[in-house]
C-alpha cells in the first residue's frame, strides 16, 4: 500500500500549504478527510480492501484539533515525515497516530479521543500532579 497521511480537521490555507510543501518531496499521499466522512473507519479511509464502508454521513462536531494518521509507513519513512513537518514551521501538531490493526476499525473521533487522552497523560497541565 502507498504511504498515506490522513489529515482530519485541516488547518488554515497557509498552514496547509506548508504541510503540503513539506510532504511533497517525500512523495507521500496526503488525503484530506471531509467531516462528513468521519464515521468511516481509519482502515477504510486509508484504502484497506477488507475495511467495511459505513452507510450515512457523520453529523457530529468537528474534531477539536488537527489529527494526522500515518498509514503504511516504515520507521525510517515515518521519521522523515515527522522531521519534515517539524521543519516546515506549520506546527506544532500534538495529535498524531500510526494506523495499526487495533485502531484501523476506529473512526476519527474515536482515534482523536484516544490520542488526546494519551497526550494529556504524557503532558499534564501545569499545576497537575
Amino acid at each position: 500500500m502507498k504511504e498515506t497521511v490522513l489529515l482530519f480537521n485541516a488547518p488554515d490555507k497557509d498552514t496547509l500549504l506548508k504541510i503540503e510543501m513539506a510532504l511533497f518531496p517525500l512523495r507521500l499521499r496526503l488525503k484530506k478527510i471531509k467531516p462528513e466522512d468521519y464515521n468511516q473507519s481509519l482502515g477504510f479511509l486509508a484504502g484497506i480492501k477488507d475495511a467495511a464502508f459505513t452507510e450515512g454521513r457523520y453529523d457530529g462536531e468537528e474534531l477539536p484539533g488537527t489529527l494526522f494518521v500515518f498509514c503504511f509507513f516504515s520507521d525510517s519513512r515515518l521519521e522523515q515525515a515527522l522531521a519534515a513537518l517539524r521543519k516546515c514551521g506549520a506546527g506544532p501538531f500534538p495529535y498524531k497516530a500510526i494506523l495499526t490493526p487495533t485502531n484501523s476499525s476506529w473512526t476519527a473521533p474515536e482515534c482523536f479521543a484516544e490520542i488526546r487522552r494519551e497526550h494529556e497523560a504524557m503532558h499534564p497541565a501545569k499545576g497537575q500532579p
